[in-house]
């Protein structure tokens, strides 16, 4: 049986806030311990990012590992298992280096933890970033990994989420700046000679957010293409790829935030309309396979011919290739708004409960948000949890103003292909 997010933040709470009171002053002890009997080296070798849940962020913190690998750290990876798909779209981390966690069951849970804290000993981790916020599991991993360099965020004199005192090296995290940079952040205070308090007294320039495009093989990219070819021609469509405008709807979010979702019956008139606009244009309407049911009533309340139900028809290394091939993609503010960015295909994502100013794509992206006084409503301050129940901050997206995003974006994607 799979744990559901609340009973993992339930967890995380009752057992994580105890547990960090009981290790951080052994871990404390076995620091001074270290430092009397040897020293590490001066400088991060083996450096390891833990970000479980957020498929998204192995995207965003990845120009930050990429400056870690400028500056000679061989990289390593923890992440639920159900997750490590999403490091495969730029490969910035050796596979052979990437640790995995299987959160489907409490025992799986409890096994590969205790495998991990073994198994990142033997491979001699000197360094350690905890990705996480909202996290006190990752803090207890990162005390009890052996790596004597243990970097993350600290509230200090805030009122955010207490983890112990895990870390060597304390950062505070900016809700001012998008996350990326507060990622770098990390990295800085990894390979600095000294200790800051806080960390990181540097500016970052937007130069450095700079993302990696992935590279596509092009026989995948002629594989995913004959299945849309295929498809449209079991409707009475033509699609030529390469040539023909495709148009991605992407209306489901993940479960560990539903207030993110637009609403189905919005989607199915965003689908209306842009066939009126775009009437010889293909549409897929897309999602995982678990999510088929969903983007069927999507389809079926559209009841537009142009618009095929897309779900589970390609897994996660082909979604390159299909965000390739496409011109455009409406999203809530989920996993595919940055997997995308890895590709030149311009995206439309809807914002609510997060803000686009931390979270957004850093690809060729617009994105929508209403500016609610509430919004956001979730923060590193709240577990990322919301009381709402009413998502008026998404309600208030109009179908109209996607839709005008959604002709700008295709009018650029038409002056780059020569349409």
């Amino acid at each position: 049986m799979t744990i559901s997010v609340n009973t993992m933040r339930a967890i995380d709470h009752w057992v994580g806030v105890p547990l960090c009171a009981i290790v951080s002053p052994f871990v404390a002890l076995l620091d001074g311990v270290k430092n009397i009997f040897s020293r590490g080296p001066e400088i991060p070798k083996k450096l390891l990012f833990i970000e479980l849940s957020e498929m998204g962020s192995a995207i965003l913190v990845d120009p930050a590992m990429r400056n870690a690998q400028a500056r000679g750290a061989e990289l390593f990876f923890l992440i639920f298992k159900s997750n490590r798909a999403s490091l495969t779209l730029l490969n910035t981390v050796k596979p052979e280096n990437i640790f995995t966690i299987d959160s489907s069951s409490l025992g799986g849970l409890i096994k590969d933890t205790l495998r991990f804290l073994i198994v990142a000993r033997h491979r001699q981790i000197d360094t350690v970033i905890d990705l996480e916020l909202f996290s006190r599991f990752t803090a207890l991993l990162t005390g009890l990994c052996g790596a004597r360099r243990r970097v993350g965020y600290h509230i200090f004199h805030g009122e955010g989420l207490w983890r112990g005192f895990m870390l060597t090296r304390k950062v505070h995290y900016n809700p001012h700046i998008h996350i990326t940079k507060n990622f770098l952040s990390l990295i800085h205070a990894a390979f600095a000679k000294e200790i800051e308090v806080p960390f990181s007294k540097i500016q970052i320039p937007d130069s450095e957010v700079r993302l990696e495009q992935a590279v596509i093989n092009p026989a995948a990219l002629q594989k995913v293409g004959e299945r849309i070819e295929k498809l449209a021609q079991e409707y009475g469509l033509e699609y030529t790829p390469g040539k023909s405008r495709l148009i991605l709807i992407n209306p489901n979010a993940s479960d560990l935030l539903p207030q993110r979702r637009w609403a189905q019956q919005r989607f199915s008139e965003l689908i209306q309309a842009v066939h009126a606009k775009y009437p010889h244009d293909l549409i897929l309407i897309t999602g995982s396979p678990a999510e088929f049911a969903y983007v069927e009533k999507v389809r079926t309340v559209a009841n537009i011919k142009n618009a095929l139900n897309f779900a589970g028809q390609v897994s996660f290394a082909e979604l390159p290739p299909l965000y390739t091939l496409s011109d455009v993609m409406v999203t809530n503010d989920s996993g595919p708004g940055h997997f995308s960015a890895v590709t030149p295909l311009r995206t439309v994502v809807l914002f609510g409960p997060e803000t686009p100013a931390l979270y957004g794509s850093v690809g060729n992206s617009i994105a929508i948000t209403a500016n609610l006084a509430c919004s956001p409503c979730v923060s590193a301050a709240n577990h990322r949890k919301t009381p709402c129940q009413d998502n008026v901050c998404m309600q208030a997206i109009t179908v109209n103003q996607v839709l005008e995003k959604v002709c700008v974006q295709l009018e650029d994607a038409d002056q780059e292909k020569a349409r």
